[in-house]
C-alpha cells in the first residue's frame, strides 16, 4: 500500500491501510493505534459498532474523531477526501508530520508516494475534536 499524502478534512494528513509504514514514516511506536477514518457509514459499522444512541450525532458529524471500543473512528461525507476513501472503504489517518514535530512540508513530499493537492496547497489547521462513546457515555477528550 503506498503512502497518500493529502489536506485532510482538518489538516495535512498522511493516509494509508497499512498502520506500520505510517509509524516507520512518522518516527511512532508500533503499537500506538492510528485513525481509521470511512466515507461510508455501512463500512464503518462493519468495522465497529456504534452506540444506536449515537449514531446519528456520528452521521451528522463535521470534524469530529469518535473513540468507540478502544478504537479511534471518523465519518467524512464530504469534499475530495470523502470521493478518495471511497476508493479504498477505509484508510488510517495521521498529521503529516514527524511524531511529535510540527509540520514540514519537505519531510511530507519526501515520503510520501502519492500527493493529492487542490488549488489550495497544504496547510496546517486545527486537530478534530475527540468524544469517547460508551452506551451509556459521551464524554470530550479534547
Amino acid at each position: 500500500m503506498s503512502l497518500i499524502l493529502t489536506q485532510t478534512d482538518t489538516t495535512v494528513g498522511f493516509l494509508s491501510q497499512d498502520g506500520s509504514l505510517l509509524s516507520k514514516i512518522k518516527g511512532r511506536e508500533s503499537g500506538k493505534p492510528f485513525l481509521k477514518v470511512f466515507a461510508s457509514l455501512a463500512d464503518l459499522q462493519t468495522s465497529l459498532r456504534v452506540p444506536i444512541r449515537y449514531r446519528r450525532t456520528v452521521r451528522h458529524a463535521r470534524k469530529t474523531t469518535f473513540v468507540i471500543k478502544n478504537q479511534a473512528v471518523r465519518y467524512i461525507n464530504d469534499g475530495i477526501h470523502s470521493r478518495l476513501i471511497q476508493k479504498y472503504g477505509w484508510l488510517y489517518s495521521t498529521s503529516a508530520n514527524e511524531s511529535g514535530k510540527e509540520y514540514d512540508r519537505d519531510f511530507c513530499i519526501a515520503h510520501s508516494d502519492i500527493r493529492i493537492e487542490d488549488r489550495r496547497g497544504f496547510f496546517p489547521t486545527e486537530p478534530s475534536s475527540i468524544y469517547r462513546l460508551t452506551s451509556t457515555q459521551y464524554q470530550k477528550l479534547r
